[in-house]
């Protein structure tokens, strides 16, 4: 049966095979690392296709995470899966990191009416965004200081990273979640989710929410002008 590879780097570097019939997760692999994308995600995908018997030509398609995230990381994984996607002729979808951690909400069966999903984004702020109970995104992504967020149950990494300062804030960080990334299977459950729904997921742009931090230098601005 055809499956979907899934890739997401926003945050690890993570892999995985799902079944595109019943969105069961065949195989997946996720550095425990957030700083290894470049190294690591080539051979992920390679080991992962060998050991499940599976050709890049013969998926279903390929569904990547577009963020937020940091520029060097969120960009491996983009131009892996476009190339991917070239090389085997298999389709290349969207999906945007964030919604990864709202579908593993919606998985614990025990939902608030809304919620918020945070994950690093380093310079002490968090990606957020903000879901309702079916996970349908109200509003975001942003990039922001932990202490702005609404007084709402916060998912993810981001809510265990900053936790003291949501409290004070008066929202509601959720402890079960404090080690939840974005992560590839449940990127692509979302994935299948909004395909079947009739969602365009053509755009693989990058959401990086704020600039770089490597700047051109002052004398070469200069020199170009």
């Amino acid at each position: 049966m055809p499956n979907y590879l899934s890739i997401d780097t926003s945050a690890h570097a993570s892999v995985a095979l799902v079944d595109s019939t019943t969105g069961s997760v065949i195989a997946q692999k996720t550095s425990p690392k957030g700083n290894d994308q470049t190294e690591t995600l080539a051979s992920y995908v390679r080991d992962l296709l060998a050991e499940n018997n599976e050709e890049g030509r013969n998926l279903t398609g390929i569904f990547v995470g577009v963020g937020p995230g940091p520029f060097t990381g969120l960009r491996v994984g983009l131009v892996a899966s476009r190339t991917f996607s070239f090389v085997w002729n298999v389709p290349v979808h969207g999906v945007m990191s964030l919604h990864a951690l709202a579908e593993r909400v919606l998985a614990t069966g025990n939902v608030p009416e809304e919620f918020i999903v945070a994950s690093d984004a380093r310079r002490k702020e968090v990606y957020w965004a903000r879901y309702d109970q079916a996970g349908q995104i109200v509003d975001g992504p942003h990039v922001a200081s932990a202490s702005t967020l609404p007084e709402l149950p916060v998912y993810g990494v981001g809510a265990g990273i900053y936790a003291e300062q949501l409290r004070d804030a008066g929202a509601e960080p959720q402890e079960e979640s404090f080690d939840w990334i974005a992560d590839a299977a449940n990127l692509a459950q979302r994935g299948m989710r909004d395909l079947v729904a009739g969602k365009d997921l053509s755009d693989t742009a990058p959401q990086y929410l704020r600039e770089s931090d490597a700047q051109v230098p002052a004398f070469m601005k200069q020199a170009k002008a």
